[in-house]
């Protein structure tokens, strides 16, 4: 775990395995779940079970991943609806106001590279969603989406589809 920062605070499982330049604070990251390079998990971000969180991810605060979920390079996780750096009075915006929206990505789901995932969804259990999408609405269990907006394309129900 060389060039890491893991926070006091932070709820490792057993067989974590955690590679460099990676970012963990306040957060909780489940047994035998791996975290690529250079990801950052944010405080109050919960990670389940035998995940694989690949390199350049990006998890905010607010973000609960269920247990066998695999996250594709460079994903990243919104979790306020309307960001701004300044109130409407011209002061900077602190902590205190900003709105956390939480996201929900249910057992077994497959984000693919590049993905970008707006708060306050769910991508339900065994999903999986195409490399470079934008996930702006709820994907239902089973089913494959993909694009900018990510599209139902079909349901994930054939062999070649299954996530064991």
């Amino acid at each position: 775990m060389e060039y890491c920062c893991i926070g006091a605070d932070v709820s490792l499982g057993r067989n974590v395995r955690i590679h460099a330049f990676v970012n963990l604070y306040g957060c909780r990251i489940g047994d035998d779940t791996r975290i690529g390079t250079f990801v950052e998990v944010q405080k109050g971000a919960s990670i389940g079970k035998k995940c694989k969180i690949s390199s350049h991810s990006f998890i905010c605060e607010g973000v609960t991943i269920e247990d066998n979920v695999f996250v594709g390079h460079n994903v990243t996780f919104i979790n306020d609806r309307y960001p701004r750096a300044v109130n409407p009075d011209g002061r900077p915006k602190g902590e205190r106001d900003w709105t956390v929206v939480p996201t929900r990505v249910e057992r077994g789901a497959s984000i693919g590279s590049g993905v970008t995932i707006l708060c306050g969804l769910t991508i339900g259990a065994d999903s999986i969603v195409g490399s470079g999408s934008v996930v702006t609405r709820d994907i239902p269990a089973g089913e494959i989406w993909a694009g900018n907006p990510a599209r139902f394309l079909r349901k994930a129900n054939t062999s070649e589809d299954s996530i064991p």
